[in-house]
Formats: C-alpha cells, sequence, structure tokens
C-alpha cells in the first residue's frame, strides 16, 4: 500500500466501508508487495506485512514480516504502528534498518520519518564499506544519513573475534563524509588497553582524510631510539600534506614534511625534511625533493626532478632502507617534450649531487646544459626509416668541456618477412661533430666524426607439436644470423663525454654499437650467430622452458677501445641461457658467459623462485664475474605454524667475506590485525652498517602502530606479499 504524508485523509473517504469493517477483520494483504521497487519521491512509503490493521485516527499497525520502505532505507520488524499524520514509527521485535550497507538492529525502535530522527535501544550495527561492527547502549538517529550510539563498542573483526576493541562514551557517524568521530575512545588488544584518546577519528571506507597517522617506532645502531607521529591533512581530493617529526634519540627532532597535488593538466609532490642541530655530526641536516608533471597541451609536456641534501652522510646516516642508503648521484632535471605527427622532441637541462663514501669515492658525471633531442621512426612503403639527432652541451668542473651534435638517420628493408622466416639488411650513418671549450688541457681540436653503418639480421622459426605426460606442448627451434659492418675510425683524440662499454649480454650482442653513448661508435666486421629453443605450453600459452646459445664471431680485430688494449681473438664469448616456468611453482632464470679462447667462466648467475601459493616463497640466487664478483642470495617468506610467517633475506659476499644484507623477521596475520617483527643489517658505505628494527601492529582498517618494515621486505625479499592482503573466501560476517 502506498502512503503520502497529508494525503491520507483523502483516501479515507474512498475506503469508509472497508475500515467499518476492518476494525474486527483485519485485512491481510499480498506478500508481492514486497517486491515492488523502492520508492523514488521524497515522503513516499512502502508498508508489507502478513497483517495489516487501520486503528482509530491516521494509525496502521502491522505484524508478522513487516517491512517498511522508503527512499532506500528499510525498515523491517516484528510488530509495527505507524502514524500518518506524523509520520512516526514505533517498531518492536527484531527490528532492524537496513539503509545501503549498513545495518542497525535492536529490540524495538522509535523514529520519525519526516525529520529521520528517533532512537534503538542496545543496538548491533554494521556501517561502512569494511563491514565494521559493533553495539551500544542506545542509538540516537539524527538524520537520515547521522547516528550517535552511546556507550559503544566497535571493531572490524568478523562476528564471534573480538580481539581488537575501541569502548568509548559516543560514537558519531557520518555516512556522507563516510567518518566515524570517537570521544574518550580506549583501544583494547586482547583485551588489554593500551591507547587512550579523548577524540578520535577513522575512516569507514578506503577514501582518505584528515587525522593521525599510527606512530612510528624504532630503532638503529647510528641513531638509537626513534618515533615518529605523522599527521595527514587531506586539504582537498587533489591537495593534501604529511607532517611528520621523527625523534631521534641519539640525533634530535627531524621535521619531515610532504605535500602532494593533482591537476587534471599537472601533478606533482614536494618533500621537505629538516634535522637542526644533529647532535652527532653536530650539523644542520636537510633533505628537498620536488617532482612536478605537466601536460602542456599540443603535444608538449614538461618535467621537473630535483632533489638535494645537506651533506655526503645524509642518507647514510638517516635513511632507514636500502634504498635510501644506496643512492650516490642525486638528480636534478627539468624536461621539456613534444609528441606529434610522428616526431618526438625533448630539451634537458640536467645536473647531479654527487654523494662521496670517502673510502670509495665515485666519479662525478657530467651537467647536460642543454640537451636538445629530435627523432622520428616512420614507414616508408616496407621501408622503415629512423632519425635520432641531439644537441648536448657538457660541462664539467675539471674534465674538458664541449659541446656535441648528433645525427643518426638509418633506413631497414625486409627482403623476407613471412611467419617463419625474416632477412632484414640495415643501412645507416652516425655523424658526430665537437666542439670544445674549457678545460680543454690537451688542446684538441674542434672535429668531426662520420661512420657509415651496415647490418643484416636474418632468422628461421621452426614450430611443432608434441606432448608429454599427457599435456599438450609446442617446441621451437629459431637460429638466428646478425651481420654488422662498420669501418674503422680513429677515436682515441675524442673526448669521452658519455660512452662506456655495453655489458656483453643477449640483449647487446644483437646491436650494432659495442659502446654506450655516442662518443665511441667501434669498428665492426662480425657476424653473430644464435640458437633459440622454447618449449610453449599448449594450454595457456606459458613459456614453460627457454634455453639459447649464442657467440660472435669477428673477421677483422676491432681497433676502437676505452682501455686501450684491442682484443685480438676472432671468437667472442659463448653466451648460454636457461629459464622459464619449470612447473606451477618453479621458476628459473640463468645465464653463463664463457670464454673459450682462455678456457674459463668469465660470469654466470642463477635465480630460481619456488612459489607454490600466496605466502609461501624462495629466491635463490648466486652472481659470479672472475675476479670481482661472488654472490649468494637467499630471501623468502614461509609459513612457520598456525598464522606464524617467517620473512628474511641473507645477501653474503663470498668473495669479501661480508654480509652485505642480513633480514629476519616474524609474521602473524589474524582475521582482523598482523603483527610483524623485523630486523635489517646491511652495508651503508665501505665500513659502516645499518641495523634497524622493526615492530609493528597492524589493527585492519583502523591503524598501523609501530615502525613499518613494508617497504624494507617489499624490497629485500622479491616476490613479497602482505598477508591480509592474500585473497581468502571467508563467508560475509552478520551480527550475532
Amino acid at each position: 500500500m502506498l502512503f503520502r504524508s497529508r494525503l491520507f485523509a483523502l483516501s479515507l473517504l474512498f475506503a469508509l466501508p472497508w475500515l467499518a469493517v476492518a476494525e474486527t477483520l483485519p485485512l491481510k494483504l499480498d506478500r508481492t508487495f514486497k517486491r515492488l521497487p523502492p520508492p523514488s519521491e521524497p515522503g513516499v512509503a512502502f508498508i508489507s506485512a502478513e497483517r495489516l490493521e487501520s486503528r482509530q485516527g491516521d494509525q496502521m499497525e502491522a505484524t508478522g514480516n513487516v517491512e517498511l520502505r522508503q527512499e532506500g532505507r528499510v525498515v523491517k520488524a516484528d510488530h509495527l504502528l505507524y502514524e500518518q499524520e506524523k509520520q512516526d514509527v514505533y517498531a518492536d521485535g527484531n527490528v532492524s534498518i537496513v539503509q545501503g550497507e549498513s545495518v542497525m538492529s535492536g529490540p524495538e525502535l522509535k523514529m520519525n520519518l519526516e525529520h529521520d530522527v528517533g532512537e534503538m535501544p542496545q543496538p548491533e550495527f554494521i556501517i561502512g564499506e569494511n563491514n565494521a561492527r559493533g553495539s551500544a547502549a542506545l542509538m540516537n538517529l539524527e538524520g537520515r544519513n547521522h547516528q550517535r550510539f552511546r556507550s559503544a563498542v566497535y571493531t572490524t573483526c568478523p562476528a564471534g573475534n573480538d580481539d581488537w576493541l575501541i569502548r568509548m562514551s559516543t560514537l558519531e557517524v557520518d555516512r556522507d563524509k563516510q567518518v566515524g568521530v570517537a570521544y574518550n575512545a580506549r583501544v583494547e588488544f586482547k583485551s588489554v588497553p593500551f591507547l587512550y584518546t579523548p577524540w578520535m577519528d577513522f575512516a569507514l571506507n578506503d577514501d582518505k582524510r584528515s587525522g593521525f597517522l599510527g606512530p612510528v617506532f624504532g630503532s638503529t645502531n647510528s641513531g638509537g631510539s626513534e618515533i615518529t607521529l605523522p599527521y595527514f591533512w587531506n586539504i582537498a581530493p587533489n591537495l593534501d600534506v604529511t607532517l611528520s617529526p621523527r625523534f631521534i634519540s641519539k640525533r634530535g627532532t627531524q621535521f619531515n614534511n610532504e605535500m602532494r597535488y593533482l591537476q587534471p593538466q599537472y601533478s606533482g609532490e614536494i618533500n621537505a625534511d629538516v634535522l637542526a642541530g644533529d647532535r652527532v655530526s653536530k650539523l644542520d641536516r636537510s633533505h628537498f625533493g620536488f617532482k612536478h608533471r605537466h601536460n602542456l597541451g599540443g603535444g608538449f609536456s614538461a618535467t621537473v626532478d630535483a632533489n638535494v641534501v645537506s651533506d655526503d652522510a645524509y642518507y647514510r646516516d638517516l635513511a632507514g632502507a636500502i634504498s635510501g642508503t644506496s643512492q650516490a648521484n642525486l638528480l636534478r632535471e627539468g624536461v621539456v617534450n613534444y609528441a606529434g605527427y610522428g616526431w618526438n622532441a625533448a630539451a634537458r637541462v640536467q645536473r647531479y649531487q654527487t654523494l662521496q663514501d670517502p673510502l670509495a669515492p665515485v666519479a662525478i658525471p657530467y651537467r647536460r646544459q642543454p640537451q636538445l633531442t629530435l627523432n622520428t621512426n616512420r614507414q616508408l612503403g616496407e621501408s622503415t626509416l629512423n632519425f635520432a639527432s641531439e644537441y648536448v652541451d657538457y660541462r664539467h668542473p675539471t674534465k674538458v668541456n664541449g659541446q656535441r651534435v648528433v645525427l643518426n638517420p638509418s633506413i631497414s628493408y625486409p627482403l623476407l618477412s613471412e611467419q617463419g622466416y625474416f632477412l632484414t639488411p640495415k643501412l645507416g650513418l652516425h655523424y658526430t661533430s665537437y666542439v670544445l671549450d674549457a678545460n680543454n688541457a690537451l688542446n684538441t681540436p674542434n672535429t668531426q666524426r662520420t661512420v657509415p653503418i651496415f647490418s643484416v639480421d636474418s632468422g628461421l622459426i621452426f614450430e611443432r607439436n608434441d606432448s608429454f605426460l599427457g599435456n599438450a606442448y609446442m617446441q621451437t627451434l629459431e637460429p638466428r644470423a646478425y651481420y654488422v659492418r662498420i669501418p674503422y675510425r680513429d677515436q682515441s683524440f675524442l673526448p669521452n663525454f658519455d660512452s662506456a662499454l655495453a655489458p656483453f649480454s643477449f640483449s647487446q650482442i644483437f646491436t650494432e654499437n659495442r659502446f654506450l653513448g655516442s662518443d665511441r661508435v667501434g669498428d665492426a666486421d662480425m657476424m653473430t650467430l644464435a640458437l633459440t629453443s622454447r618449449v610453449i605450453d599448449g594450454d595457456d600459452g606459458t613459456e614453460r622452458l627457454r634455453v639459447a646459445v649464442a657467440e660472435r664471431f669477428t673477421f677483422q680485430t676491432p681497433q676502437v677501445n676505452l682501455s686501450g688494449v684491442a682484443n685480438s681473438s676472432s671468437r667472442s664469448d659463448i653466451l648460454l641461457m636457461l629459464g622459464g616456468r619449470m612447473t606451477r611453482a618453479w621458476n628459473l632464470d640463468s645465464q653463463l658467459q664463457y670464454n673459450p679462447n682462455q678456457n674459463h667462466t668469465q660470469t654466470y648467475n642463477i635465480a630460481a623462485r619456488y612459489n607454490p601459493e600466496a605466502g609461501k616463497l624462495l629466491n635463490l640466487g648466486y652472481r659470479y664475474t672472475r675476479d670481482s664478483l661472488r654472490q649468494m642470495d637467499l630471501s623468502g617468506q614461509w609459513p612457520l605454524f598456525g598464522r606464524w610467517h617467517g620473512v628474511g633475506r641473507f645477501n653474503y659476499s663470498l668473495r669479501d667475506d661480508r654480509v652485505l644484507e642480513a633480514l629476519g623477521g616474524l609474521e602473524y596475520n589474524a582475521a582482523c590485525w598482523s603483527v610483524r617483527l623485523v630486523v635489517q643489517s646491511f652495508a651503508t658505505a665501505t665500513v659502516e652498517r645499518t641495523t634497524g628494527i622493526f615492530a609493528q601492529l597492524e589493527l585492519s582498517d583502523l591503524v598501523r602502530i609501530g615502525s613499518d618494515p613494508l617497504e624494507a621486505l617489499r624490497i629485500s625479499v622479491p616476490g613479497y606479499i602482505k598477508l591480509n592482503e592474500i585473497p581468502s573466501d571467508k563467508p560475509e560476517q552478520g551480527l550475532h
């Protein structure tokens, strides 16, 4: 039946004969009323019940499986009285109010539908997107989306689990803002109170909002005990600030500040960290970082990335993770890019702040002020035209300064291009011009260099279908030949602004130039031969196995080099590769470089991962480089017993007899909370180490308390996953 305020009296004129009978004979309503859609007009309500009676005046009484629907809200009860004129509702017996994702239930309810006010004694509730639940002595309805709970408890634990609770004198829920505010709140964990606050607020969903974040506790050997109390200020949906004062017992108080902004055309972040009067170093320590990305329109964009710290040891002393302490060159650059009509262009100004370790100094890189590039890649019929160009002004305080122009056009044409074979010759030209000025101690004249480059890439792909143990597979055999011809040009007198010998690898062996950068173009008359075979799963296309071997043969000894000693051998090192997803759980990646001229292994590395399911992970690795490197690397995450997991990493240099990084920890994951205990020690300089202790308690959807080890774990243990982020098939919680 449909009721509207002020119009009910008019409907009585048409129903008087029935109402006379209704006082003694109840009017039974069809249960199909429940399938009526929710009303869309304000003030309209639907009522369905097993029994409905009209009483004297404008009062209606409903009994048995009663439902009152109004504007997306449903009131359910065993018994309900409705006063049409006042729009008052009195309900008792298994009363519940369902509104969106929120459910509030109790023994009885009094409310006014017009003003959305009322009260319910002894309510139990589920509110918010995270299915938070709780109970109270009394609930006051103060609007459609506003409730006030007296003497309330609150948790996000599933029903029947009260591992953590917030007990408070008053809880205010604002579903318009999706926020809860607690007064005189006491947080209990395992029935033990450990945090009290006269006021706190928390989100009812995953949206960001202002407020204090969980305090971060920690300890390092260089700084001692420390505590950070972050405050997140959500100024606007596209602008926020995080203020994080960090008290370090041995050094003083560091103020860490971060601002993030986001607009349709630009975004960025600003970091400003200050530690005035460090009691250990006797220095004022600071860091400033600025990143900005801007869409200028018309194909133009711009970026700025600027970083500066007060001293060389800033990260070694104050960073809490390897990602910070390993920084040697801090980037400072501004770039304007253009992309359109098949062209790409960029204008860049770039320099670095170099952080020196006195026992292991590093070279200061050149500044680029500016660097201009213009490139395109176009199809001309069946041919591919590529053009790359660059102008750079290189500046350095001690090395030769100069300007360099590079023009590098090339064209390739596929003579054969079918599914099972290809043959593609390519012809290019590398032109370079130098104008040298400051610090030119050898008086090297301005000069140009022009080098023609010719290459041919060819290959065959054979396939066959097979089966093994009942599984369908496709096996391939892929021979490939790559020839390069580059005539010799004497380049020993040219400056070296950015060139280095490229690492010998499967990707490099099929490129034209043996060098990175543009200051050296290696002469070549050489052929690379390679053979690859793959085993591909016929069901899902997974590459189960990949085996490859490659070698480069030189017909004329190369003369261009950086070390001053030419390699006279006609054979390069042999590269071997073995890898793939061997089984559902095992992944393997390995590569070996063998020197056939001296009959020894030059380098090899092997990395294996065993990951049968989320939360079970083992990484095994070993790296070897003749005369310089021998490292073993073990890491993993594994269940121990019950809900306890272990996590760790051990990275050890056999050559130096030194532990590069050691990390060990325990994690416990319950239904609505997690605890992590992690100890990490790693090298920050040649003879320096940092040891940190992380202890964190995470109450799901509420707060994290303690020092956060998650960044350290994700960096140190590849494939690590938070235990409380592992998907589960738990049933939805309900009220008990």
